[in-house]
């Protein structure tokens, strides 16, 4: 009868403990109201978006997508990334075992010899006839916390969150590969071309000098006019150098995103033969909160935020852990499996509510609280950083087009200045000033619009970065 009292009273501790465990000591924050307008600052109405062309698509030139892809393979950084997935996901799996109940066997043997002056010792020589006691046990033990205040719940809230914020982690890293690999061939084209416009401006220069020193041994011209024009051409010569370095360097920072010891980097085709997209769609702003790889990790901190405060208030209440533990247990090794006269078995529930520690739990609580209020306001700024992000790359790509056109017809109105000023000056029209004077600007104005078009592409990756384009 008492055997039938303890089983009842046991499940009567389980049924209670699983009503209870749909309480919760908390209630979550909701996601916050973005209030997003229906349209980008400066741009139409559109229900389309770049961002979510994958980023085969979005890049025409074939060398180009070649290196992204290489770059995707060997990254390290990208790399690291996934490993950090894989630990997150090993981490949820486990928490996903939090109501399972723990489980262990125990084989143990002893044996004592009390005092003969004790009382143990007088009694087993009295009852037993023998100086020492022996023991000898094999039992399974099985030990449950009920979840009654959503704690384990909680712990699984937060391992998910955790897990798919490392995912979008591994997006954010593919998207600013993506960036940074297209960027930088971009500035290889604009170098080469650079180099191009140098060189040809030195040529120009060697030919203008040979007619200012034919002049001066003709007495037509000063010493002066040598100098400004070896002055010149010297300025035109130093330009080589320094874009040859920086297109090295550049090639090494593309190699070393890649995964590899710097190298050359292939590249058939011209800066000026690229072609630009000349409108871009943008979709709804809205797209944003599921197509940003940041806006959605800021999403996911609010929910691991929530289950943080979840579980540091399910920290403060009592909690409810059930035990059983049964097996053979005998004083000889020969009776150790004299089935059932050994078998034994315990249940044991206990409730364990903190006292002295309740001060530290309060202030892990009030933590938990305000470290959820910080991840509140981060997912509002993340959400304003990534709007921003669109509209700057969108006034960026309609400025620098103006200034692209600008430039363009600058550059050629010099070119033909710089032709003029030739002719006239072998026809002694013109100057040496004003020849040198004529290279010097045909020069700036072809290097301005080769850095303006690249300034072009780059804001045209911007762009398709912002709106969360890359890791597709």
């Amino acid at each position: 009868m008492k055997t039938i009292y303890k089983y009842s009273a046991a499940m009567m501790i389980l049924i209670a403990a699983q009503i209870l465990a749909g309480c919760k000591v908390s209630k979550d924050i909701a996601l916050p109201d973005t209030s997003l307008p229906k349209t980008y600052r400066n741009a139409p109405v559109d229900s389309l978006s770049v961002g979510a062309l994958p980023w085969k698509s979005f890049f025409e030139d074939e060398e180009l997508k070649s290196l992204i892809a290489d770059a995707l393979e060997h990254n390290y950084d990208l790399q690291v990334a996934v490993k950090n997935i894989e630990a997150a996901e090993l981490a949820f799996k486990q928490s996903k075992l939090g109501n399972v109940p723990t489980v262990g066997i125990q084989a143990t043997a002893s044996t004592s010899r009390p005092s003969d002056n004790s009382l143990n010792g007088l009694s087993l020589n009295q009852y037993l006839g023998t100086k020492h006691i022996e023991d000898y046990t094999i039992a399974a033990s099985l030990s449950w916390e009920a979840d009654i205040w959503g704690k384990i719940r909680s712990q699984k809230a937060a391992a998910l969150a955790s897990f798919l914020s490392t995912q979008e982690a591994r997006k954010a890293v593919q998207t600013r590969i993506v960036s940074d690999i297209s960027k930088g061939y971009y500035n290889l084209l604009m170098l080469d071309s650079q180099l191009g416009i140098a060189r040809r401006n030195v040529k120009l220069n060697d030919s203008t000098l040979t007619i200012i020193k034919l002049q001066y041994s003709a007495g037509q011209v000063t010493t002066l006019a040598v100098q400004q024009a070896e002055a010149q051409k010297l300025t035109a010569e130093g330009l080589v150098p320094q874009f040859e370095q920086q297109i090295a360097v550049q090639e090494n920072a593309i190699s070393v995103l890649s995964g590899r010891l710097p190298s050359p980097v292939g590249r058939d085709i011209s800066l000026e033969s690229l072609s630009l997209t000349e409108k871009l769609s943008t979709g709804m702003p809205s797209e944003l909160l599921s197509r940003r790889p940041d806006v959605k990790r800021a999403e996911l901190e609010l929910s691991r935020a929530n289950a943080n405060v979840g579980y540091s208030k399910a920290n403060m209440y009592p909690s409810l852990t059930i035990g059983a533990q049964g097996g053979l247990d005998a004083i000889k090794a020969s009776n150790w499996f004299n089935i059932p006269a050994s078998l034994f078995g315990v249940v044991t529930g206990g409730i364990a509510q903190p006292l002295f520690d309740k001060k530290r739990l309060s202030t892990l609580y009030q933590v938990a609280k305000v470290n959820r209020e910080a991840s509140v306001l981060q997912f509002r700024q993340s959400v304003l950083v990534a709007y921003q992000e669109v509209s700057d790359a969108l006034v960026k790509l309609d400025k620098l087009k103006q200034q692209q056109a600008l430039a363009t017809e600058r550059t050629a109105t010099l070119q033909q200045a710089t032709h003029n000023s030739q002719q006239l000056f072998k026809n002694g029209l013109a100057t040496y000033l004003e020849v040198i004077t004529a290279q010097g600007n045909v020069l700036q104005s072809e290097l301005e619009l080769a850095s303006i078009k690249k300034a072009r592409l780059d804001a045209t990756v911007d762009l398709y970065r912002s709106l969360g384009g890359g890791w597709n």
